[in-house]
C-alpha cells in the first residue's frame, strides 16, 4: 500500500491467519487467469504474506519481487517461506505502492505486475497502476484484481446483514477509499497508459453442502469482526452489529445457503 492509505482491518496475527486462509481460496483462480509461464518475472505490488508471489514464482522459475508496505506483513511472509523451503523464490522489499523500491536497472524490465486487493485500500490507485505500467517491459503484462464490494450477496439474507455490510463499505469512503474500485480496474489501466486486453470475474463463493463453504462464510465474518470499530463510527449500534454476526454463524449452518461473490480481474498491456 502507499503511505497515505489505511488498511482497516490492521496486521495482527489474527489478521494474517486470516490473509493466508483467503489465499488457499484465491490463488487457484488467479493463478489460472495470470497464465504466468517459465521464465517470467513479476512484480507483485501490495504483495501482504507472499503467498500468492511465492506460488507464482514456482511456475516461472523466478523470484517474484514482492513490494509490502507492512514490517509485520514482512516478517510473517519471510517466516512463512522459510518454514516451506521456499526463501529464494522470494524477494519481498519494503516500500510505498506509489514509490517503488526498484532499482534503476530494474525499471521497464518485468514481464507481469501484479496487484490483488491493493487498489480498494489506497485514495490514489492510479497512481499505482502508472508506476506498475512503468516497470514493466514494452509489451509486458499488468494484472490487477480487486474488489465490488456492492456485488456481495447471501440467499436468504440472514437478517441485519446488508446493513451491516453497507456499514462496512461507508468506512472506504471515510477513509478516502473506494469499495467498489473493482468495476474501475479497466478504466484505471486506460489512464495509467497500458492497451486493456480483458476483463472477467474469478467467482468467489460456495454454497452449502460445498467443502469450502465454511471457509467463505468464516472469512466474511472475520472481515466485519476485524472493522467492527470502524464499522460503528459510521453509526451501526454495537448490538445490532452483534446480532447481524449471530445470524450469519446461524446461516452457515442453513441446507440451502449459498454465498455469492467475485472478484474483479483485469488486465493490461504496456504499449510497443
Amino acid at each position: 500500500m502507499s503511505e497515505g492509505s489505511l488498511y482497516v482491518h490492521g496486521t495482527h496475527p489474527e489478521e494474517q491467519a486470516r490473509l493466508t486462509r483467503l489465499n488457499t481460496l484465491l490463488n487457484e483462480g488467479s493463478i489460472r487467469e495470470l497464465g504466468a509461464r517459465p521464465g517470467e518475472r513479476m512484480l507483485d505490488v501490495g504483495a501482504g504474506l507472499g503467498q500468492f508471489a511465492r506460488s507464482v514464482a514456482k511456475i516461472t522459475g523466478a523470484t517474484t519481487i514482492g513490494v509490502e508496505r507492512s514490517e509485520e506483513q514482512i516478517a510473517e511472509g519471510m517466516r512463512q517461506a522459510r518454514s516451506a523451503g521456499e526463501e529464494n523464490l522470494l524477494d519481498l522489499r519494503r516500500g510505498d505502492a506509489t514509490d517503488l523500491p526498484l532499482r534503476d536497472e530494474e525499471w521497464a524490465t518485468f514481464d507481469i505486475a501484479h496487484a490483488r486487493f491493493l487498489l480498494e485500500h489506497v485514495p490514489a490507485p492510479l497512481e499505482i497502476v502508472k508506476g506498475m505500467v512503468r516497470a514493466v517491459r514494452p509489451g509486458g503484462r499488468i494484472v490487477l484484481e480487486d474488489d465490488d464490494h456492492d456485488i456481495l450477496r447471501l440467499w436468504p439474507e440472514p437478517p441485519g446483514l446488508g446493513e451491516v455490510w453497507k456499514a462496512y463499505m461507508r468506512t472506504y469512503d471515510r477513509a478516502k477509499n473506494d469499495p467498489i474500485v473493482g468495476r474501475r480496474l479497466v478504466q484505471l489501466l486506460h489512464e495509467a497508459g497500458a492497451k486493456p486486453r480483458r476483463c472477467m470475474w474469478i467467482f468467489f463463493g460456495a454454497c452449502a453442502g460445498h467443502a469450502d463453504f465454511e471457509l467463505y462464510v468464516d472469512n466474511l465474518a472475520l472481515i466485519v469482526e476485524g472493522a467492527r470499530d470502524a464499522i460503528i463510527a459510521t453509526g451501526i449500534k454495537r448490538e445490532d452489529l452483534a446480532s447481524a454476526l449471530v445470524a450469519l454463524r446461524e446461516w452457515k449452518r442453513r441446507p440451502d445457503a449459498a454465498f455469492w461473490f467475485a472478484m474483479s480481474w483485469a488486465e493490461g498491456i504496456r504499449p510497443v
